[in-house]
This record gives C-alpha cells, structure tokens and sequence, in this order.
C-alpha cells in the first residue's frame, strides 16, 4: 500500500485525539506519509544552493546499525520547498563506509526527501557489523553533506568491559552559545543521550547573546523555523556529527510545563493538541529518530530501550505526553494533597507498565533511566517549612513510589536516573523513605545541567546552599554550564561532570568541576 494512501488507514480506530485532527485537517496528518524510496525515474530537482545547512546526525545505534538523519534547507530559503515546486520529491543518496574517504562504501541507497516531512530523511541502516565505527554522507542536488560518525552497539549479551556516552540537556538558542556540545564533539564517545528542551518555544528576548527567529511558535512551519535556526549552530552540528544520539524531550519542544493534553495558559484541549500535533511532527522531522517514532495526529511513541551488550540497558523515558496534569498548579508548594493523588500518573500507564517490565527482564549490569525531570524528592525550601515543586517527580509521589518499590523488591541490577531539566547539576540518592535519613538509597541519580539555558550560571547560588542544607540525600550542587561524561566499566560507574565558565560570548575552555563514582551493588554515588 503506498503510504499517501495508507495515513487514512492508520487514523481508524486511533481515539478521540487523532479523529478530531483528522476532522479538521489538523497539521499532523501528513506525517504518516512516511519516508519513501527513491525511483530509478525521480529526477533530481534543481537546488539552488548547498542544501545540507543543517548538518547530518545518526541516533539509536543496534547492534547492526544505526538511523541516519538529514533535512534539505538551502542558505536563504524560507521554510522547506527547497526553491522548487512546494510538491517537489528530492531523492538523496545515502552511504556508510568503514573509512572516512569512503574507499570502501558497505551500505548505500536512495531516499525521498518529501516537502510533508519537511524534506527529511530517516534512513534505518541494518546488516552492519555490531561494535564498529562507520561513517556516512548524504548526496542531493549535486551537492555533498558533511561526514558524520556513528557507532554501532555491541551485540546483545556480549561482554562489554567499557562504555563511554554523555548526556545534556536544556540549549535556549538565546541565553548563550553551544561551546559545551563542541568540546563535546571532541570526546571519543559512543553515544550523545538528550534529554529535552532541544529548543524553546518563546519569542525574541531582551539583553541575550542571541536572538529567536521571530514570536513564540504555534504553526508546523513556526517550529520547523525554530529547529532550523536551532541546528543552524556549527558547534551542535558538530556534536551531532562526532556521535549517535539517542533523544526525548521535555516541554520547551511544545509549550512549557505543558502535562499531557493540557497546557498552562487554559487553552481549549482540542486547541492546545493541534499545537502539540505540529510541534511533534516537528520533533520528528529534525531527529534521528525511527519510523517507529512517526506520530499519528497529536500522539508519538518515543519512550524505547537501548542495550550495550551485557554492561548497560537505557531505557529513555517520556515524562510529558502522558502524565496528569500538575497538582496545586506546576509551580512550588509546601502542602499539596494532590501530589499523594494514586491515580496520578507521570508516566502514564502503558510505558510504566513497559519500564517495570523491562527492569524486571534485565540483565545487564548497569540499568539506565534517561529522565526529564528530577526524581529524588528535593525540598526547595531553607528552614522548617518543605517546598517541593509539582512539575517534577514531587508532583507525582505515588508514580515515584511504584518505581523505586519495584527497583528495591525486584533487586534491579545497578539502577542510574539520568536527568536534565533544571539548568544546574546534582547528584542525589534515590530513596524508597526520605523522612527516614538512614533508609538505603535503591538507586542514583546525576543531574545534569544545560548547555546554554540560564546564561553564564556560577559555581554555587543561595538556592544550592539551602538544598544542600535541607536534603541530606544530595551530595552536590553546581549551577554553571556543560554536560556530564559517564565511563562504565563492570565494577565502576564514573560521572564528570565537565563545565564551561561562560557562555555569553564564545571559547570557553572545559574543565572538570567534579568526578562521582558508583560502585556495581551499592547504590549511591561518591565523591571520586
């Protein structure tokens, strides 16, 4: 069945959500199209200029391949029609070469490049061998793409002796440059882990380094203009380029603190999802990301499970799309009988059902959850009255309390919270009883800060101190910019935290602020 006839198939049966947009002929019905194989008889368009402005970028590395990613936007073009016909199909020619010249080519092929998908292309690449490092290029127009690098993963039970990824999150175009994702290109990494807030929604602010592209966005073709200026950026191409990513999101891809089909600012359900459904195709067309991924109307699966050979299973987590709303409002509370709500939900049901199972089925050494949002109860307040923010895990205790009961029952090998969100680092344990201060961390959690959101940031704040003072499961606090580097081995986990000074002007150096070392068995993080 050929896919322009088949995203009306797939719109049966797939709930009140997705009927209303296809009613209305809402902005995410053409994305079901799906990315098509080119033809021995598609001409080549004429482009007018080089077409790969917004670089190339691989994600979600098997043990046989890998995706690859690429978008066509020539300099000075407005939106994606490419200087053609807005209905124009452009093949591109893909390759994988086990060299960087491409003497020797292992894998190649023709994609569609489709104006309803923003003409990108997702190409799922199999048959590699497992562990290898391979290189690729794209081909349109005449014209050639950058080179990028992707490692593929190692083969399902094999023994894996090291593994090396970061993680990151938060990169507000406005608030500074991306020095840390082009030190970040530097390292010899296996896999980049996103974690959300890729770009920000808002519109053009005040005193920044650098400036939005226009009013916040609400169209499709506002946010494909907003990822455009976003990967514009030479030092995140670069990123991209130097290694798979695996990513979700957060809110600042849609709307902010937005929870689930709700956002913060009363708009009318069915209004606020015709917004989600163009923001998510938007994510989809500017990610490495599977056709698993595709979204049908307002709705995308992106919550999935990466494996490492027998040392590290990441399962990537989706916080947004199917929680509750908020408790007593998304800010901070000292008493919300909400968040004790059972019935509330951060994950929703499905993909909690989905990460207990695969926690429970593991057996890998290291267990991984990639997280927006934090999970260690943290008490924002600096004297005797708690003040917890309903946004987070807080919000959603009885959520919270259903994965750490199972982590603790089930004796889960080694489990890590990763976590963005929040534009300063910690390291926290994770607890089944926080008002018990000698109750046993199950599990640990690093919290990374951003790569640009909050400008410069410094070392300590006030806010820190007082967090530092009111949870004594929090071992440390950092409120500058960059990333964390995470080197497993069977034995050690190790986190580096690595920072820049600044980010309001260009070439800030990086530098290690702190080293935390879990050892396999016992929960909890130490200072290394």
């Amino acid at each position: 069945m050929h896919p322009y006839e088949r995203w009306s198939h797939l719109l049966e049966g797939s709930g009140s959500r997705r009927d209303f947009l296809a009613r209305s002929g809402g902005v995410a019905g053409l994305i079901l199209l799906g990315t098509l194989p080119a033809r021995r008889g598609d001409a080549s368009p004429r482009i007018a200029a080089y077409p790969f402005t917004l670089g190339v970028a691989s994600g979600d590395p098997t043990s046989d391949g890998f995706v690859l990613w690429t978008r066509l936007l020539p300099r000075g073009a407005a939106g994606p029609t490419l200087q053609t016909s807005p209905l124009e199909r452009v093949p591109v020619r893909w390759e994988v070469a086990t060299d960087e010249r491409f003497d020797r080519i292992v894998r190649s092929g023709s994609m569609l490049a489709l104006p309803e998908l923003g003409h990108s292309v997702h190409v799922e690449v199999e048959d590699l061998e497992s562990d290898r490092v391979y290189h690729y290029r794209f081909q349109a127009g005449g014209e050639v793409s950058p080179v990028g690098r992707a490692r593929t993963a190692p083969a399902a039970g094999a023994r894996v002796d090291s593994f090396l990824f970061a993680f990151a999150s938060c990169q507000n175009f406005q608030a500074g440059y991306y020095t840390a994702h082009r030190h970040m290109a530097e390292e010899d990494l296996r896999l980049v882990v996103h974690l959300g807030d890729y770009i920000y929604e808002g519109g053009v602010g005040q005193n920044m380094p650098r400036a939005h592209d226009g009013p916040e966005i609400v169209t499709l073709q506002d946010y494909r203009d907003r990822y455009a200026l976003y990967k514009s950026d030479p030092d995140l191409q670069a990123a991209h380029a130097a290694a798979a990513w695996s990513v979700t999101w957060d809110d600042h891809e849609v709307d902010n603190n937005y929870a689930g089909d709700l956002d913060q600012d009363g708009t009318a359900p069915e209004a606020f999802l015709q917004r989600r459904a163009a923001a998510y195709q938007a994510f989809y067309e500017n990610m490495p990301l599977r056709r698993a991924s595709m979204p049908i109307g307002s709705d995308l699966r992106l919550y999935r499970r990466l494996t490492f050979g027998d040392l590290a299973e990441i399962n990537v987590l989706d916080t947004r799309q199917y929680r509750t709303d908020q408790p007593c409002g998304d800010g901070f509370h000292s008493d919300c009988s909400g968040a004790l709500d059972p019935d509330a939900t951060i994950l929703g049901p499905a993909q909690e059902k989905w990460l207990l199972d695969g926690l429970g089925r593991s057996r890998s050494r290291w267990n991984v959850l990639a997280n927006q949002v934090p999970i260690a109860q943290i008490d924002r307040g600096a004297g005797p009255e708690e003040i917890y923010q309903m946004d987070k895990w807080d919000g959603y205790i009885a959520s919270r309390d259903r994965v750490t009961h199972f982590i603790r029952d089930r004796s889960v090998s080694n489990p890590v919270v990763i976590t963005g969100d929040v534009h300063v680092s910690w390291v926290a344990d994770v607890k089944t009883d926080y008002q018990e201060t000698a109750s046993h961390p199950v599990a640990t959690e690093f919290v990374g800060t951003s790569i640009s959101s909050g400008g410069d940031g410094s070392d300590m704040t006030a806010a820190g101190e007082a967090m530092l003072a009111e949870n004594p499961h929090m071992k440390y606090f950092n409120g500058q910019r960059g990333y964390v580097r995470c080197a497993l081995t069977p034995e050690h986990w190790v986190s580096d935290y690595r920072v820049v000074d600044y980010v309001s002007r260009r070439g800030a150096p990086i530098r290690d602020q702190a080293r935390f070392v879990v050892e396999h068995g016992r929960p909890g993080a130490q200072e290394g």
